[in-house]
């Protein structure tokens, strides 16, 4: 038996009409930029948000630059982002023109919260991007709290964290913007890259909306308010994406179920499991154990024929792109690149794949033991 790292073959599969008529009907029509597939998905996604207002855009990695351009952040404006993410969080900071600053995380969730944004701040910060990694809610109530009162902004990378809720709030309206990644793998996820700004903020809707098409108001092609770009959501992405969020939180439930039986296996063994904080409620996104032995274990996995992931295996502030002549010391997230791996979760993932995947685990555990008493 081999053990994909995802299965979005058997995902399409339950949706193989639904999609066929999608595309039909775009072709049929020929508008493939904006128009009512996009608008009936953003319509859909604010809601199942909570919010007030979404702005599909190209990627989620836009999406969090036009966040902070539509929020006035810049040059000579530093901003706080987690140094345990992947490099698009910082990315977007620098392509708006504000200097990256790299916080640790905590140690127990791998999650950026209050305490890490304070001890790194200073009289030029403007704006914090807080990251719901692995599909765990960060500690919002905490994180607004010290924001508004140290005058922050406050954007939401939520690219792992759809359906993902924070003492029983969804995910999307807890800052001044949050930010989703529909890049095919996410758990919700498109035909290519796309992305959205979910907001209860309808001035900072419309910035948006205005940076991703050319600074063009909705009712003209031909007045440019703001110089912006073309960063549009596909009208195709819309309608699959509209397609696959009625199954979103049946999907999201199953990977509790299979992310919760790996818990139950995995009991007892020389590893960390990624703790889950109260109050969170995750879209397990990705089943992250930390281990001193994790290479050896995804050796292990491979030579069995699963596959397994490390996000990240070399922090933001240690990637070259961002190596400025200080490189700060942060420990807690040089040490979880060190240890962390993702093991194999989807919705169709079945009971006997999560078994043969322990029971990799526990064989490199045990070889790994062995070796060292042999030392």
């Amino acid at each position: 038996m081999r053990v994909p790292f995802i299965d979005l073959t058997a995902l399409h599969s339950e949706l193989s009409s639904e999609l066929g008529e999608v595309w039909k009907a775009i072709t049929a029509s020929s508008s493939f930029i904006g128009g009512e597939y996009v608008e009936k998905f953003e319509e859909q996604w604010a809601t199942y948000c909570g919010v007030n207002h979404c702005v599909g855009v190209d990627s989620g990695t836009t999406a969090i630059e036009l966040a902070l351009k539509a929020l006035g952040i810049g040059p000579g404006d530093e901003v706080i982002v987690p140094a345990f993410t992947f490099i698009g969080t910082a990315e977007a900071v620098a392509a708006a023109g504000a200097r990256v600053v790299f916080a640790d995380v905590n140690a127990t969730t791998l999650l950026m919260g209050a305490d890490e944004i304070r001890q790194v701040m200073s009289e030029r910060t403007a704006a914090v991007v807080v990251v719901h990694l692995y599909g765990q809610p960060a500690d919002m109530d905490a994180i607004s709290s010290f924001a508004q009162a140290a005058g922050l902004a406050v954007v939401e990378d939520a690219a792992q964290a759809h359906g993902a809720k924070w003492k029983g709030r969804p995910i999307g309206g807890g800052s001044d913007a949050c930010c989703f990644s529909f890049y095919p793998t996410k758990n919700l996820g498109a035909f290519g890259d796309a992305g959205a700004v979910a907001t209860n903020d309808g001035a900072l809707a419309e910035r948006i909306r205005l940076l991703s098409n050319h600074g063009r108001p909705r009712q003209s092609n031909d007045l440019h308010e703001l110089i912006g770009g073309t960063h549009r959501l596909d009208a195709l992405q819309a309608a699959v994406l509209s397609v696959k969020l009625k199954r979103l939180d049946s999907w999201n439930a199953a990977r509790a179920r299979a992310a919760h039986r790996y818990r139950e296996l995995l009991l007892g063994l020389p590893l960390h499991l990624v703790e889950t904080a109260d109050g969170a409620s995750s879209s397990h996104h990705c089943f992250v154990i930390e281990s001193s032995h994790r290479d050896a274990i995804q050796q292990e996995l491979a030579m069995a024929g699963i596959a397994s992931k490390i996000y990240y295996p070399v922090p933001c502030h240690r990637q070259t792109a961002f190596h400025a002549q200080h490189v700060p010391c942060l420990p807690v997230s040089e040490n979880a690149a060190r240890r962390v791996l993702s093991l194999p979760l989807f919705p169709h993932i079945g009971e006997e794949q999560i078994k043969l995947v322990v029971e990799n685990v526990h064989r490199a555990l045990a070889l790994s033991c062995e070796q060292l008493s042999a030392v």
